[in-house]
C-alpha cells in the first residue's frame, strides 16, 4: 500500500519540481537541480558558487527518510549522455 502522507518536499523549490517517482511504497518527489540553483541564485541573491555549495551541503546529502526527495537532471538522451560522460 502506497503512503503519500511520508512524502517530503524540498521546502521553496516548488518551481525546481519536475517529476514524482511512485515505484516504491512512499512515493518521492524529484527535483532539478539546475532549477534549484536559480531559485537560490534569484531568491536568495547568491552566487553561483554560493547556490551549489549550499545544495550540496545542505540539501542534496541529506536522507530524512522513505520519502526524501529525489535530486536529478531534467533533460534528454544528450544530456544524460553529457552528465554521464563527467562522471
Amino acid at each position: 500500500m502506497v503512503s503519500n502522507n511520508e512524502t517530503l518536499f524540498a521546502d521553496g523549490f516548488d518551481d525546481a519540481i519536475i517529476g514524482l517517482d511512485t515505484s516504491g511504497d512512499v512515493f518521492r518527489v524529484i527535483y532539478d537541480r539546475n532549477k534549484m540553483v536559480d531559485v537560490l541564485m534569484e531568491r536568495d541573491e547568491m552566487s553561483l558558487e554560493e547556490a551549489m555549495e549550499y545544495l550540496d551541503y545542505n540539501v542534496f546529502t541529506a536522507y530524512v527518510g522513505e520519502g526524501t526527495p529525489i535530486y536529478g537532471y531534467e533533460g534528454g538522451l544528450e544530456t544524460v549522455l553529457e552528465l554521464m560522460s563527467q562522471l
